[in-house]
């Protein structure tokens, strides 16, 4: 892997975290039900500080990339998720959220996996494990939502 190419690894990682705010704001606009709302505020927050994270990683890259070149990164296998609707359900917004959360978490963790660089292996890790917690906490919605007798 190139500098140039580990940019645009970094910089679709930052788009990838904007594009999370701007559907987790989006979602919490349509939201009836307070709790849900201030939850997917609180996301917004979060994927904030994934992005200066990102943001602070892309303005210190190194001439000696910290990664295995004989690794696949399989960043290309990352789909995008459908666009949130006016008229989509609690449920259908979890769902989404969930698969969200997982492909941001499959993202970072495949970034640690090929990166040397102790440092930067430790942030894509700590990016990923609050990526499942987000994963966790939709799919506890989405079950919560799917199944409202459960509690």
């Amino acid at each position: 892997m190139d500098r140039l190419q580990y940019e645009k690894i970094l910089n679709e990682a930052i788009q990838n975290e904007i594009d999370a705010q701007k559907f987790y704001l989006d979602a919490s606009a349509k939201m009836k039900n307070r709790m849900i709302k201030e939850m997917f505020l609180g996301f917004v927050a979060e994927e904030k500080k994934h992005e200066n994270i990102l943001r602070k990683l892309l303005s210190e890259i190194h001439e000696d990339l910290p990664f295995d070149e004989k690794r696949d990164y399989r960043v290309s296998e990352i789909t995008e998720a459908p666009k949130v609707s006016p008229d989509m359900k609690p449920a259908d917004a979890f769902a989404l959220a969930m698969k969200k959360e997982e492909e941001a978490m499959n993202f970072y963790t495949k970034l640690a996996e090929g990166c040397t660089d102790p440092q930067q292996k430790n942030i894509f890790l700590e990016l990923a494990s609050m990526e499942r917690q987000h994963k966790f906490q939709m799919e506890k919605a989405f079950v919560e939502a799917g199944f409202p007798e459960a509690w």
